[in-house]
């Protein structure tokens, strides 16, 4: 808490907030700073007349506006100064403290993989980049709290990814994200073995949950970010009238994301893939609006939502995802977009970002994670070193 020191006798005005620290059993951690002002002596009667009076006031009333502008700087620079402490203090602190700063990019890895290939990667690097002032954090179900301390000795993504100030990685516990939301009885009643699109399925249900109760972003894992996204409540359209899941925001407890966990739980069918995911967006997007066909790069708004044209995410279609892993004569701007979907669910044969392919992939890895875009380089320089050294 600000606290204000005002004397009345020569002095001076104070605001000090303390550095960095811990306050009780929670980490909270604040950026302290400190503003001075002299105040001159109380006014009393003064025998030569009021004019001094009057120019001591008016001293006052301008030293006072100079003070109060300071404060409000100073305020309006606290969100972005948290990070600039994470590099020593981030490991400390808990899920929970994290997305409750709020306006979190949350990515989740619902397989038990604990090694993120160079697209999950780019994904978080391109987040971390372009949104400098809010958390992103990955979800990893294969993490556990014993297999968290030794992330940065055992992995090589894990050691880059949590280099970034802004970057929090954090074991996956689906039990915990439902409680108090509708999807808790229905994880409890749920057999995962039998589920045929488990894996999924439990990422479409995790995403409504986490972004119900902290709000933020919630981006796919092979969504690599050109620029900042400004609208707070959308869906984004992979096509007209229809619905992508695969990255939307919300302020937290909005009724929109409460109805979609109430009819994922009472419309489940875990044998249709998509059916809890884009077709469920689309199917409650449907009941309070009235969608129409996009024109032009035009956004959609209804209910307060914003329902944004598919050059926003998908300027290139799943039916041509391999348009991002071939050469392009002339590379196209994406002036129209915020993030590009990567369309990696339709990448059957693995196609990967080569080093010097002159891909449109590996030129968006150069633009926008290029920390990921090196270690590709040097992963690919020690392969064919070992090569050259087995032939030897």
């Amino acid at each position: 808490m600000l606290q204000t020191v005002c004397v009345s006798s020569p002095g001076s005005w104070a605001l000090r907030e303390p550095d960095c620290h811990h306050d009780g059993k929670q980490t909270s951690w604040k950026c302290g700073f400190v503003r001075t002002i002299i105040q001159h002596p109380c006014l009393r009667h003064d025998p030569k007349g009021p004019g001094k009076a009057r120019m001591l006031k008016k001293i006052q009333i301008c030293l006072c506006f100079f003070f109060v502008s300071g404060i409000l700087y100073e305020i309006s620079l606290l969100s972005g100064c948290f990070f600039s402490y994470m590099p020593m203090s981030k490991h400390f602190l808990t899920p929970e403290q994290v997305l409750n700063l709020g306006k979190s990019i949350i990515f989740l890895e619902t397989t038990e993989r604990l090694e993120p290939p160079p697209l999950v990667s780019c994904s978080v690097e391109s987040a971390a980049r372009i949104y400098q002032d809010r958390p992103i954090i990955l979800f990893m179900k294969g993490l556990t709290n014993n297999t968290a301390l030794d992330l940065n000795s055992s992995y090589a993504a894990f050691s880059l990814l949590s280099s970034m100030k802004n970057v929090f990685i954090f074991p996956l516990q689906m039990k915990t994200v439902f409680q108090g939301t509708p999807l808790l009885q229905w994880y409890n009643q749920v057999v995962p073995e039998q589920e045929k699109n488990w894996v999924h399925v439990s990422s479409d249900a995790s995403r409504l949950a986490l972004i119900w109760k902290y709000g933020g972003i919630y981006m796919d894992t092979d969504v690599i970010s050109i620029r900042p996204i400004p609208e707070e409540s959308f869906l984004a359209a992979q096509k007209s009238q229809f619905s992508s899941n695969g990255i939307f925001g919300f302020p937290a407890h909005h009724k929109f994301i409460w109805d979609c966990m109430e009819n994922f739980v009472l419309k489940y069918n875990g044998n249709i893939w998509g059916n809890q995911g884009p077709f469920l967006m689309t199917r409650m997007l449907k009941a309070i609006c009235n969608l129409t066909d996009f024109k032009g790069t035009e956004d959609h708004s209804c209910q307060n939502i914003s329902f944004l044209n598919p050059q926003r995410f998908y300027p290139i279609p799943y039916p041509a995802w391999g348009r991002y892993y071939k050469v392009w004569d002339k590379s196209p701007n994406f002036n129209h977009s915020y993030a590009l979907h990567l369309w990696n669910f339709m990448n059957h044969n693995q196609k990967a970002v080569v080093a010097g392919s002159n891909t449109l992939a590996e030129k968006l890895y150069k633009a926008y994670c290029p920390t990921t875009y090196e270690d590709l380089i040097q992963n690919a320089e020690l392969r064919d070193f070992t090569r050259s050294e087995n032939a030897a």
